[in-house]
């Protein structure tokens, strides 16, 4: 058993909390504000920081500093997109790296999308990395709400849906839920139901108080008690904690945060007159500028290259070159082009089409001189890795003939795998199978091999060594 030493009881001796039966059973805490809830899960992550992963949803920025004293990553996610903090989300497990998301300087709105897409990337986690973790969530109100509020829904559903994963399916993915909050009220119930340990604090409202001692087992008289706890005082219940309501005093702390509470300081007198000067000192308001008169939109730059193309064509019937027949080669070489551009790999398709359209016309094509699915197999079997000559061979027709019969967004995968295999390549790795996929999610990529083995186009077995993948009815299979 590996406990650790949270605070002291009644009657001055320690009070333990079991590590291992917290990491299976989850934890809940509430507390009016001031009532010690940050003191509480910083002296929890100190003692537990040399013993299990920690990772710590953080909108205060108020447990940053645990980096300095015990190597914690902080990531700050104003700079961050969702997918990266996804795929952020994943590489946390596979390298049991102890982690703050520091989301004190983004909105309300970013704060739920942010911690939705880390908690989302750290679940869909392949089963190797389900190592133990220790999730800890401040104000989970605010990433669980009973009710929408000022921030759109889509953003509420992602970041409760990850927190739901995170309290009700996270025990077996190694994944333990510590949520605070400073009512329970407005924490949603499917969340805070799955806890089996309560650390109850200091609180006023009846409601709050009532739920509280429904949680603990108490009597509803003995409700009225949590009004009387001092700060750092709270009421302990779980298996990890304690059989019977027990109260316990949280004991000291070895960080502080960057951000302290209020502190008095003296007023300096200072005559009201001397003041007046300062504080109405007129303001220079300027004159608002002309309205700009409106101008209609110029139209797309496609569109004008068209009408440029047909005034061309009327003017010059004689010099206008014969389309229906066009060098293979310069159609490979404008869709290889597309697909080097940066970010290629992560752009929507119809942008990447019309970035190919653009470069059809300014080399005097028509832009439709290659439809879209033509273009969409072409621009996979570059990325697969092929030259053109290759690609006109009889094997790799057949290779095309087996992916036109999937959807779309699977068709570069498939033809990745096939390049691999017909070449007897090592199979490709995760981050190359999500680039063909066009995603930053990891797991999401590995999971189009699953349902590519669902439709019988390849053969999956996974070794000691690695990953292989046969390509059913072409004989084609990937190194060990």
């Amino acid at each position: 058993m590996t406990s650790i030493v949270l605070g002291q009881g009644r009657d001055g001796s320690d009070t333990c909390i079991d590590l291992p039966e917290l990491l299976a059973t989850r934890l809940l805490v509430q507390g009016n504000s001031g009532s010690g809830k940050s003191h509480l899960l910083r002296r929890l992550l100190e003692q537990t920081a040399t013993l299990v992963q920690q990772i710590m949803i953080d909108p205060e920025g108020d447990f940053v500093t645990l980096a300095e004293r015990y190597g914690h990553l902080v990531i700050d996610v104003e700079d961050q997109s969702e997918a990266s903090l996804r795929a952020a989300g994943e590489r946390v497990r596979a390298h049991r790296a102890s982690v703050v998301l520091n989301l004190e300087q983004v909105e309300a709105e970013m704060q739920l999308r942010a911690a939705g897409a880390f908690l989302n990337g750290m679940f869909e986690a392949p089963r190797a990395h389900w190592y133990p973790a220790l999730v800890v969530v401040d104000e989970a109100q605010l990433f669980a709400p009973v009710a929408s509020g000022d921030t759109s829904d889509e953003a509420r559903r992602l970041s409760l849906g990850a927190m739901t994963n995170l309290m009700c399916r996270g025990r077996k993915r190694g994944l333990a839920g510590v949520i605070a909050t400073q009512r329970l009220a407005k924490l949603a119930k499917n969340v805070a139901a799955e806890a089996s340990n309560f650390l109850m604090g200091r609180t006023f409202l009846d409601i709050d108080m009532a739920r509280a001692a429904d949680l603990l087992g108490m009597e509803r008289r003995a409700a009225e008690s949590f009004r009387d706890l001092a700060r750092g005082q709270f009421m302990a219940l779980g298996p990890a904690l304690s059989r019977r309501p027990k109260l316990l005093t949280i004991g000291p702390v070895e960080t502080a945060s960057h951000n302290t509470g209020p502190v008095l300081v003296p007023l300096e007198p200072v005559v009201a007159e001397d003041l007046r000067d300062i504080i109405l000192e007129p303001v220079h308001e300027f004159s608002p500028r002309p309205r700009r008169e409106t101008r209609p939109p110029p139209p797309d730059l496609l569109a004008q290259l068209d009408a440029y193309g047909a005034t061309r064509e009327a003017e010059e019937p004689a010099a206008t070159a014969d389309l229906t027949e066009v060098d293979a080669t310069q159609l490979w070489d404008m869709v290889s082009g597309v697909a080097s551009e940066d970010g290629a790999d992560y752009k929507p398709l119809a942008t990447l089409y019309q970035d190919f359209q653009l470069r059809a016309r300014i080399q005097g094509l028509s832009r439709n001189i290659l439809d879209l699915g033509r273009f969409q197999r072409i621009l996979a079997t570059i990325r697969a890795g092929l030259d053109q000559e290759r690609a006109e061979s009889e094997d790799w027709q057949k290779a095309e003939a087996i992916a036109a019969t999937l959807p779309e967004d699977v068709q570069g995968v498939f033809l990745l795998l096939a390049r691999t295999a017909l070449d007897s390549e090592t199979c490709p790795d995760d981050d190359a199978l999500a680039r063909a996929y066009g995603t930053h999610s990891l797991g999401r990529a590995r999971r189009q091999l699953a349902y590519l083995e669902e439709r019988e186009v390849i053969v999956l077995q996974e070794t000691p060594f690695g990953r292989r993948v046969a390509i059913v009815g072409l004989g084609w299979q990937t190194a060990s």
